[in-house]
């Protein structure tokens, strides 16, 4: 006589594996779909197609990335660790950045600059305090590593700053490329001694703990190191493929849709990039790990402008094709005023939702501004 599995029984586990499994799917994992759409449209010289193909499908390859640098920085130890984010933790943008570079598209590739750092401390972080506010009335954080991420992206703001200054008032500008070469060591060295101070001197401010929460949000519990890096090293791959079909139907957007290259850069690139950090760091707020939130969120936005932008600059000079530090004049304004309202923001060690709002507010009109400018 055939019984019934007792509750509990073994039979239960494959669907206790599934649920696990699908646990791990992020809503961002399905636009994997648009990969094999991507290299149709390259295949058939459809390039609209193929931008639009290529841009949804690097969002789930850099939320990859992303989650398989996290896991794979935690688990090797500080240094180890911070030199692996150091290289991975916006090499999405960077690779973007150097097909448009390589392609010529200088402007794309100074505005994708501009779009990470305002698009990390405007959109990621106003939609974490938003998120995050409406659940909780206040939410808590450290002022002190919240105000050295602002003061380094306030540095950014003064690089872009002098550049612009120079390029109007100067006489001559057959130095700005060297201009720009100086400039970039010098953001290079600031970037080499916030490492020391977040690693050595000061580390105690940016310890934090790889729970379960914190796995959950990355997408990582259950990974392995051999797992994480061919996912890593496969996705940089796909990533740098999908890089120029995006970059080769910039033209074609921009002409037949009639979108200024400036707001594909600032706004349409630099989402792309940070789309899988935007998730975490919202993820984070809900789960009122406000510290970690602007630690994803500031953190990602001064590593593209001090070690992105000047590895860009060095590679330019390399390849002979230089790029200066010229950015027009409503992008240098777009990303001071962003660290100024930062400052508001981040100067009492607290947060809500209305703060979040206000963050979003500016994006917006930015954004709606980029697109006419």
């Amino acid at each position: 006589m055939n019984r019934l599995p007792a509750q509990g029984s073994k039979r239960t586990v494959p669907s206790i594996k599934l649920k696990n499994l699908l646990s791990q799917v992020k809503i961002t994992d399905l636009f994997l779909v648009f990969i094999p759409v991507a290299f149709y449209a390259a295949s058939k010289h459809m390039h609209i197609l193929g931008f639009f193909g290529s841009c949804l499908a690097i969002i789930p390859l850099a939320g990859l990335m992303g989650r398989a640098t996290e896991y794979l920085s935690d688990r090797l130890g500080t240094a180890p660790g911070a030199l692996l984010n150091a290289t991975f933790g916006n090499a999405c943008e960077f690779i973007i950045a150097l097909a448009a570079l390589r392609a010529g598209y200088v402007d794309v590739v100074k505005a994708s600059i501009t779009g990470s750092i305002i698009g990390n401390i405007l959109l990621v972080l106003g939609a974490s305090m938003l998120a995050g506010g409406i659940k909780f009335q206040t939410q808590l954080f450290n002022r002190v590593a919240a105000s050295t991420s602002a003061t380094l992206l306030a540095l950014a703001a003064i690089s872009l700053m002098v550049p612009s200054i120079f390029h109007h008032f100067s006489k001559s500008l057959a130095n700005e490329d060297d201009l720009a070469l100086g400039i970039s060591v010098i953001l290079f060295l600031i970037y080499i001694l916030s490492l020391f101070f977040n690693l050595k001197t000061h580390k105690h401010l940016y310890n934090r703990e790889v729970d379960e929460v914190a796995e959950e949000a990355i997408g990582v519990h259950g990974w392995g190191p051999i797992t994480s890096t061919v996912v890593l090293l496969v996705c940089t791959v796909m990533v740098a493929v999908l890089s120029e079909i995006l970059v080769h139907g910039v033209e074609n957007v921009a002409s037949e849709l009639h979108i200024n290259k400036i707001f594909i850069g600032v706004i349409l690139v630099a989402i792309i990039g940070n789309a899988a950090e935007h998730s975490t760091a919202v993820y984070m707020a809900v789960k009122n790990k406000m510290d970690l939130s602007l630690s994803i969120a500031l953190g990602s936005g001064a590593q593209i402008a001090l070690l992105v932008a000047p590895l860009l600059v060095f590679i330019s000079n390399f390849i002979g094709k230089p790029m200066n530090l010229y950015f027009s004049e409503f992008e240098v304004m777009a990303i001071a005023l962003s660290v100024i309202i930062l400052q508001y923001v981040t100067n009492d060690g607290e947060c809500n939702w209305m703060e979040g709002a206000q963050l979003l507010a500016v994006y917006a009109i930015l954004g709606i501004t980029f697109f006419f400018v």
